[in-house]
């Protein structure tokens, strides 16, 4: 076990220390100023109040969305909605508070569970595909994401409450329905803490409780839970509808705490940077707190430096892709690993 977390994170460090060398090589290439460039890389996001606030924040939305992915993978359902996800959770909060007339301690909490109910019934659509055609996750999860982008752009684009000069985005949501600021005027809220308490409580569902080694069980071994006698279609709606949840809280805490409106395009990268920490991490919750932390610090800063520095392109995106593209390699070598150990090699 020990060598095995060992193995984990000298993986996890050799993937972020290759985003950072990508992120260095591209500043020193195409950088005008490459030391300056280099300097607000590495420092810039601790010279501000809200250059903090901003990196925290950003974290806070990697732990949710990124806790909502490691649940998919530890339970073998691996989601790729979460763009649509996020997306879904954001509108459906934004509607909900700008629709609801009552008290914050009332609202928000109504708000909160709609926004993580829609998440969790389009995560379902995969489970029942799953169940009833044997379709897999992976393919209509992301095929179920990306037909409902669209339409939640048209229902943006012709609500009859929005604002007639902005097409793109909902009207703002009330002052009493906005979380308090930490580090104003950074978009730092108390998401950020409540993010934390979603990875702890998260991480004890997975490795404390029998539901827990179950969904790990028909992730690691689907065919051992299956003589084991445990359901798979338990194991399917319930862990795609908390991950659908937890990536539509994303969106959630996104609208309430940070942006105040659903606009647009704000899920952007949301899904796909959580699949990164969920993949870096191992799929342990509690390792997702500092691998988000890491990250949103390398994707603010390298947004950032391509902004102030003049670049042509987003380094921060091909950071991403790279990040996403190593993790992705290792992770399909580990579980070819673990299926082989399992059938002792046997095809």
């Amino acid at each position: 076990m020990k060598r095995q977390a060992g193995m984990q994170m000298t993986r996890a460090a050799a993937t972020l220390l290759l985003a950072l060398t990508a992120c260095c090589a591209l500043i020193v290439i195409f950088g005008k100023t490459p030391l300056a460039a280099l300097q607000s890389l590495f420092l810039g996001s601790f010279t501000s109040a809200y250059n903090f606030g901003s990196m925290l924040s950003t974290a806070s939305f990697l732990m949710l969305a990124g806790t909502g992915s490691a649940i998919s993978i530890k339970s073998g359902n691996m989601n790729l909605g979460g763009e649509g996800q996020v997306y879904l959770g954001g509108f459906t909060a934004c509607l909900a508070l700008n629709a609801l007339r009552l008290p914050a301690v009332l609202a928000i909490p109504i708000a909160l569970l709609l926004s993580a109910a829609s998440g969790a019934a389009m995560a379902e659509v995969s489970a029942f595909l799953k169940e009833k055609r044997a379709a897999r996750p992976l393919l209509t999860s992301f095929l179920v994401s990306a037909a409902a982008i669209p339409v939640i752009d048209g229902l943006i684009t012709s609500n009859g409450s929005a604002s007639a000069t902005n097409l793109l985005a909902l009207p703002y949501i009330e002052e009493k329905y906005r979380l308090p600021q930490i580090l104003p005027p950074s978009p730092l809220s108390l998401s950020f803490f409540a993010a934390i308490a979603v990875c702890l409580v998260a991480w004890h569902v997975m490795f404390r409780s029998s539901y827990g080694s179950r969904m790990q069980i028909w992730g690691t071994a689907p065919t051992f839970a299956r003589f084991a006698g445990y359901s798979p279609a338990a194991n399917s709606y319930s862990a795609l509808a908390i991950s659908g949840a937890l990536h539509a809280m994303t969106g959630f805490f996104a609208v309430v705490g940070s942006y105040y409106t659903c606009h647009k395009g704000f899920y952007m990268n949301m899904g796909w940077n959580a699949l990164n920490v969920a993949l870096i991490s191992g799929s342990n919750p509690l390792s997702a707190i500092p691998v988000s932390l890491l990250l949103a610090w390398i994707f603010t800063s390298a947004s950032r430096v391509s902004l102030t520095q003049g670049f042509g392109f987003d380094i921060a995106g091909i950071v991403q892709g790279i990040i996403l593209f190593s993790v992705s390699l290792t992770y399909i070598k580990r579980v070819k690993s673990s299926k082989n150990a399992f059938t002792g090699g046997r095809k």
